[in-house]
């Protein structure tokens, strides 16, 4: 095995794992060292998610301060011949799905051809799919030619259908571009369209059922997530956070939900919506963690791999993709000291947790 730098560590204050509370089985002493990515606890991972940049167009206040954050330096961040390395090794060790994620991932000028390039990748289960996830102000001018390079669907963030709370959220004017952009994906054929929104007490949680009932009019699929502890102001609180409960209940008050069986490693729980086949979702990640079945990490912008969106550890595979020294196998040795370094859970709620020091903006979604 190819000797590695060892991984960039923001913080190492804390030895004991986070467990998730339905994380039981006991952790095996070693993650593989060859074979399929499957960690310490026995969980295999098959998803990539990959930021191509942390710029975004907007500014969500569950996301960043008014005036933003630093962004990376741009001699740190990965070229698209680097990233589609070290998503090349990826797929050869067993990743079937790459989400490109931002920041706001159409920002990067080249973003079709990272697209094109990624879903010509082939692994031991073929083909991976690609997806994304945007605020689809870019989607008019993209959507067809995203489609034509192979992208197979996009989620779009879209929190508040009154223009005014719009602005309010994102400090811009932009919800009749973004609604524009929906209709675009859905015209070039990027089934299912997915809308994402962050349920937020006092703001948006009133909207709850009419989001939904305009995704189902639409054939769109609404999803709901739990605000967690990742805004760059670090002012999140939990007592002021809209529950996968309370999102239940103004669901339910207008609509028959029935749950959908075979959630699989998916970060959403479904209902089909007056029997179907529309559904709506609910990304519980704070009050119901499905820490147990995850199968995804994470590259961030600059090149550091992550095994969870709150993990205070990173590696960095920037430095071994720019060390003309260390050949293919030095990748999926950093792929494997990432997973080593995986918890059992993220541990929201437990004493020793602290969010991580990057924004959203600059892990990726």
């Amino acid at each position: 095995m190819t000797d590695l730098p060892m991984p960039t560590v923001r913080d190492a204050s804390s030895d004991r794992d986070a467990r998730a509370p339905e994380q039981e089985h006991a952790p095996q002493p070693d993650v593989r060292s060859e074979g399929p990515l499957v960690d310490r606890f026995g969980r295999p991972h098959h998803d990539l998610r990959i930021s191509l940049t942390d710029r975004c167009s907007l500014r969500c206040t569950y996301c960043m301060p008014a005036e933003g954050v630093p962004w990376l330096a741009r001699s740190t961040m990965l070229s698209t011949d680097e990233i589609v390395r070290v998503a090349r090794v990826g797929v050869e060790l067993g990743i079937t799905e790459i989400r490109l994620t931002g920041g706001e991932p159409l920002l990067r000028v080249d973003v079709v051809d990272v697209v094109r390039r990624l879903t010509a990748l082939t692994g031991p289960h073929g083909s991976a799919e690609v997806s994304l996830t945007t605020n689809a102000l870019r989607l008019p001018a993209l959507a067809s030619p995203l489609r034509d390079a192979g992208l197979s669907r996009v989620n779009v963030s879209l929190d508040t259908l009154d223009r005014g709370k719009f602005i309010e959220l994102t400090r811009r004017d932009k919800l009749v571009e973004t609604l524009a952009g929906l209709a675009a994906a859905d015209a070039a054929g990027l089934h299912p369209v997915k809308i994402n929104a962050v349920a937020m007490r006092g703001v948006n949680d009133d909207e709850v059922v009419a989001l939904t009932r305009f995704a189902v009019d639409r054939g769109y699929q609404m999803r709901f997530i739990e605000q967690m502890p990742l805004d760059g102001g670090h002012t999140w609180d939990r007592t002021q956070m809209v529950t996968q409960g309370e999102i239940l209940d103004r669901l339910t008050s207008a609509f028959t939900l029935t749950e959908v069986p075979g959630r699989g490693a998916a970060p959403a729980e479904l209902w089909y919506v007056d029997g179907g086949p529309q559904t709506v979702g609910v990304i519980a990640s704070v009050t119901a963690p499905f820490c147990a079945a995850c199968d995804r990490l994470r590259l961030t912008a600059d090149g550091q791999l992550r095994a969870c969106l709150f993990a205070q550890d990173e590696v960095d595979v920037r430095a071994v993709v720019r060390d003309e020294a260390l050949d293919d196998g030095a990748v999926a040795d950093a792929f494997r000291r990432c997973l080593a370094g995986k918890k059992a859970g993220h541990g929201i709620g437990e004493p020793t947790f602290r969010q991580p020091d990057r924004p959203m903006s600059a892990i990726g979604g």
